[in-house]
Parts: structure tokens; sequence; C-alpha cells
């Protein structure tokens, strides 16, 4: 018998009204999630950030969220108020926001903001709490814990204040993780460090990532299926492995976007866009 999914997502749509018509950022988005790698990529505008925002219940009014189905496991997300996301939001899914510069809280330490965490969702006692924050900075590879610890954002490099975004989101040991360009900010060689450090510890703890990302190189080396998105609707679902064989023309221009090493060209493709396409063409 197969597991059931950890999050079920069926005919998501999030639409904002305004005076000149209703704006839908996200139109009738269907995916399961279980303990794999999703990614989830396209165009800036394209709706997968909305996407994982309305997963979260995080989109501002006047914003609209509804679904056929939306589900955690045995939870289901369009019935819960503010104050039931808030026990469910860094508990049983979390989210890995793009600059950590602006994610994390600039007046309190990073280790006070992850001790924080871990007594909402997890309980205990605030030195049960700083030896499992201590724990966890370790486990994303920053070499001195005790240290980092005590520092707050402004005093960290952007690759470290990334890792403990992340540690801050694993504490509590979260079934699904939602990863919003979580590299975009940084040089190749961290974001390398820390896509490795992600990979190890969602592998470890058996959950459920979903990467968003414009970067087709980065979701087609690391993650296990991909959908692509396009004004709001997903054009095309397939392996990551097999994201070259992609059939949908939409999906095909990005890919023909792409820089190549020793290919030079004399002309740069245009990605042709349809408007039938965001009406499910």
């Amino acid at each position: 018998m197969s597991e059931a999914p950890l999050l079920t997502v069926r005919n998501l749509r999030v639409t904002y009204p305004s005076a000149q018509g209703d704006t839908h950022a996200v139109r009738d988005v269907s995916f399961t999630l279980g303990r794999e790698r999703l990614g989830i990529v396209g165009e800036s505008g394209s709706g997968k950030s909305t996407t994982g925002r309305a997963i979260m219940g995080l989109v501002p009014p006047p914003g609209r969220i509804s679904a056929d189905e939306l589900r955690l496991g045995d939870v289901d997300l369009r019935s819960l108020s503010e104050r039931g996301f808030r026990r469910l939001r860094g508990g049983r899914v979390a989210m890995v926001l793009q600059d950590p510069k602006y994610a994390l809280n600039p007046v309190m330490s990073i280790g006070a903001q992850i001790v924080e965490t871990h007594r909402a969702h997890v309980g205990g006692g605030t030195a049960a709490a700083r030896r499992a924050a201590l724990e966890m900075l370790e486990a994303v590879r920053i070499r001195d814990p005790e240290r980092v610890f005590a520092l707050y954002p402004h005093q960290v490099s952007g690759g470290m204040g990334q890792r403990a975004m992340i540690a801050m989101m694993l504490i509590a040991n979260p079934d699904v993780l939602i990863a919003d360009e979580p590299t975009s900010a940084l040089d190749a060689t961290v974001q390398v460090q820390v896509l490795a450090i992600l990979d190890e510890l969602v592998r470890g703890r058996g959950m459920g990532l979903i990467l968003i990302s414009h970067n087709l190189h980065l979701v087609s080396a690391f993650c296990d299926r991909v959908l692509v998105m396009y004004a709001g609707r997903v054009v095309e679902t397939c392996e990551a492995g097999k994201l070259r064989e992609a059939k949908h023309p939409y999906t095909r221009g990005l890919l023909d976007s792409l820089p190549e090493l020793g290919h030079r060209r004399a002309v740069l493709p245009q990605l042709q866009r349809d408007p039938a396409w965001a009406d499910g063409a």
C-alpha cells in the first residue's frame, strides 16, 4: 500500500481583486507531495512563490485563497483560522525565504530566534531549547555554534545567515519544508554548500521539500520532480532528470534560453509566449 501524501493541492487559486477586475495570480494548480524533493520553476510573476505562500496561509489581504482540496496530512488548510496557521507554521510546515537579511529579526540574536521557534513548537525549557539550537546550528555545518548563537543577523555572511534560517525552520522537524529561492542571493560555491545541507537534512528526516526557483539547471540537478508554471498555471510536470525532454513550448523556450559553457551563440533565442497557455491550452 502506497504512503499517503504529505501535502495535497487540488485546483488552488489565488485572486487579487481590484477596481479594474480580478487578477488571477494562481490558477487551478494541482499536485501532491510525498517524501521527495519537488521543484517549482518559472519566470518572475509566474505564481510559484504565491503558491508557496498560499500553502502557508501567508497571502495578504485583499488576496483570496480557494481550492477544491488543500490538505497537509490530516489537516484541511482551507478551514484554518490565522491562529490555526500560526500553530502549524514552523511546526508541521516551514518556509525558508530568499534573503536572511530580511527574513531574520534584526533585533534578536540568531540563537534567541531558534530557541523561540523550538519552545513555540516543541516545548520544554530554555536550557533544552538552547541545546537543541546549538545541535541544529552544528547540523547545518556552522563551525562555531556557540559564537554564532550569540550573533545578530547583520554580523554574519549571507551564506551563514541562510544556514541559520534553515536551522530555525528545521528545529521543530516539520513534515514539509518550502524553500523559496533559498540560494539566489548567494554565490555559486555557497549555493552548492547550502543545497547539500538541505539535501542531507531533508533525506535524513524523511521530509517533503518544495524548492521554488527560476534556475532550471539547479532544479533539474537537485529535485526529483519539476512543475513548470506560466501565468499562474502549471503547464508541465516531469521528472527532473528528464527535464531536457520536456514537450511544452514554454518549457522548451526556457531551456533554450539557458547559457551553455563552450557553446557560443551569434543570436540569443527569444522566449515566445502564447496567451492561450494562461487558459490551459
